[in-house]
């Protein structure tokens, strides 16, 4: 677990419909811009390992863009199998214009 935040970016670098991955250590965190409100995931399909940064995202949904399984990023819950498990979610914030996140596990 990281007490130290890592730095995504400002807004105007993660625009609405855009996602930027950033690492905590060995964590690859993937920040998402969803109309507005920024989540942020572990970067790790839980059903193979691969990437989640760069698959669709539709309303709250990432998908997988290896086997096409999906995770709400509100909650990190599947939504949609071959995975079963869900992901981790990490905190975000922003403070003086930067986005911030790290992984609090």
């Amino acid at each position: 677990m990281s007490e130290t935040w890592v730095e995504v970016g400002t807004r105007s670098e993660l625009l609405p419909g855009e996602f930027k991955v950033v690492w905590d250590g060995d964590a690859a965190i993937a920040v998402f811009n969803v109309d507005g409100d920024l989540y942020a995931v572990e970067d790790i399909c839980t059903h193979d390992g691969g990437e989640l940064a760069g698959g669709e995202v539709v309303g709250f949904e990432v998908e997988c863009p290896r086997h096409g399984a999906r995770f709400d990023l509100r909650t990190g819950q599947p939504t949609c199998p071959p995975a079963y498990e869900p992901i981790h979610r990490f905190p975000v914030r922003e403070s003086d214009g930067l986005i911030w996140t790290r992984d609090d596990r």
